[in-house]
Formats: C-alpha cells, sequence, structure tokens
C-alpha cells in the first residue's frame, strides 16, 4: 500500500481531490443553511444529522424528531 500523501502524488487530478472534497463540503453547507435541510454524514460508521448553523461539523447531532432509528432517512 502506498503511504505518500495524496499532495505529494504524481496524478494532478488526485492532488487536487482533497481541496475539491473541501470545496464540495463547504457548498453543501451554504445550501443546506439556505433551505435549512440537515447534511447527512457517517462518523465511525454512526450516521448523524447535522442541522445548520454549522457551528461544528464534529459536533453530535440528533435524528430527526419521529426517527427512532439515527440510520433510516428522514
Amino acid at each position: 500500500m502506498n503511504t505518500r500523501p495524496i499532495s505529494e502524488s504524481q496524478d494532478a487530478d488526485l492532488r487536487g481531490s482533497m481541496a475539491a472534497l473541501e470545496r464540495a463540503a463547504q457548498r453543501a453547507r451554504e445550501i443546506a443553511t439556505q433551505t435549512g435541510t440537515a447534511i447527512v454524514v457517517s462518523h465511525h460508521g454512526v450516521i448523524e444529522y447535522l442541522y445548520p448553523p454549522f457551528a461544528s461539523a464534529a459536533a453530535p447531532a440528533t435524528a430527526p424528531a419521529g426517527n427512532a432509528h439515527a440510520g433510516q432517512e428522514p
């Protein structure tokens, strides 16, 4: 397995992939804030729903009301 950081890849697309993912995450937070919807993430295999405002992306969130199982779609 290659243990070199992605930033050192010879493939330009791979080198730029982290920046692209960060831009996409930021845009998803912006859209969720505008529409008042949750962003669904998985932390250590646990599905979490993050609602705006996104003060901390690492802050735990609860499943939507009426949803007994956090793994179900709202």
